[in-house]
């Protein structure tokens, strides 16, 4: 009578010549294995078609051996309340968790909730990965709570100093002065920015902060009457904020706007009022998200590198699950040009043509 009974880790290790307890090891890739063992034990498991019983190793080691990304709350156009740049991020993040051997639980949360007690402490998952934050100063007493209590988390949004945990994020003062270096390269230098210039916005602040720092080093002043406070990052958030710059009736001949979705709002009202883009106003977003690229004209966006971001972020809180150490990581964004800030200002207005000579 045949033996249909599922093989099982002591099988492996009754081949292997080795302990039950290494094969364990073996099938998880611990160090503590020799990868010329591992592989022996990794084909032998193949050949009695072995499957890992996810479940019990998961309770032997008091693991879930999955990671929770929490997304948050963000005002948005439509009824989905989800920033459309972390739905760019969400791939590699779900690809990155795979190659390392680790499922991953999706969740959206609201920022009134207690979630920062939930997750880990129920075993459901081993570390967070935190998308979204609304209110620097309100999210940050959570995250101290998270560190306080031993969770293991990681956050995308900005490195600052003293904060709870760690994070990867962009450099985003240097996105700023990237753009204004273009801008300025390009005869402009009346730039407004739209987008809200406070401590609780570390991210937009520093965008601003960039923008001011590229325009001092070309001996321009900014004026504070072209910054413009721009809390949500939405097209229509944006398009409010640039009426209100026409509002004030200042000058200027280029905006530059906190992220891609205020940028589109902001479009639409410079068209209203007659403003050719980029003719008479160039126009710069951040982000880079998909849409950027299909906008008429297309827009000339800061790129933010969602793909690194994701593989970073899980990396980084697999290593601080393990114990390893880690750091924060401060990525470098790349300005990508594009239609809406044209290859250069009409000759009238960025300097004099040449007069026409004969040829000798």
């Amino acid at each position: 009578m045949v033996n249909k009974s599922r093989p099982t880790s002591f099988d492996i290790a009754y081949r292997a010549g080795v302990s039950q307890a290494t094969v364990s090891r073996a099938l998880r890739d611990s160090p503590l294995v020799s990868e010329e063992t591992r592989k022996r034990i990794r084909e032998i498991a193949r050949e009695l078609n072995y499957k890992v019983d996810k479940n019990a190793s998961n309770l032997r080691r008091q693991s879930s051996v999955t990671l929770a990304l929490l997304l948050f709350e963000d005002p948005s156009p439509n009824d989905t309340l989800i920033n459309p740049f972390f739905l760019t991020m969400l791939g590699s993040i779900t690809r990155a968790c795979a190659q390392q051997g680790y499922d991953l639980l999706v969740s959206f949360q609201q920022f009134s909730e207690d979630w920062h007690a939930d997750y880990q402490d129920a075993h459901k998952a081993d570390g967070l990965i935190l998308l979204g934050y609304g209110d620097w100063t309100t999210t940050r007493d959570k995250l101290q709570r998270l560190l306080e209590q031993g969770t293991h988390f990681v956050r995308w949004g900005p490195v600052i100093e003293g904060q709870p945990g760690m994070s990867v994020g962009s450099d985003n003062r240097e996105g700023g002065r990237q753009v204004a270096e273009h801008l300025v390269s390009l005869g402009r230098k009346r730039i407004a920015f739209l987008g809200f210039n406070s401590p609780t916005a570390p991210e937009f602040r520093d965008r601003y902060l960039g923008l001011v720092d590229g325009l001092q080093a070309e001996g321009i002043a900014a004026d504070p009457a072209l910054q413009v406070d721009v809390i949500d990052s939405t097209e229509v958030a944006g398009y409010a904020a640039a009426q209100a710059l026409f509002a004030r009736g200042v000058d200027f001949d280029a905006v530059f706007c906190a992220s891609d979705l205020i940028a589109i709002g902001a479009m639409r009202a410079l068209m209203e009022h007659g403003k050719r883009v980029p003719e008479d106003v160039a126009l710069v977003g951040f982000d880079d998200q998909p849409v950027a690229a299909f906008c008429n004209p297309p827009l000339t966006t800061v790129m933010q590198n969602t793909k690194l971001a994701g593989e970073k972020l899980v990396d980084t809180l697999i290593r601080e699950i393990r114990g390893e150490p880690v750091t924060s990581e401060v990525l470098t964004p790349k300005l990508v040009v594009r239609r809406s800030c044209g290859a250069e200002l009409p000759a009238t207005a960025a300097q004099p043509k040449r007069r026409a000579t004969k040829a000798q």
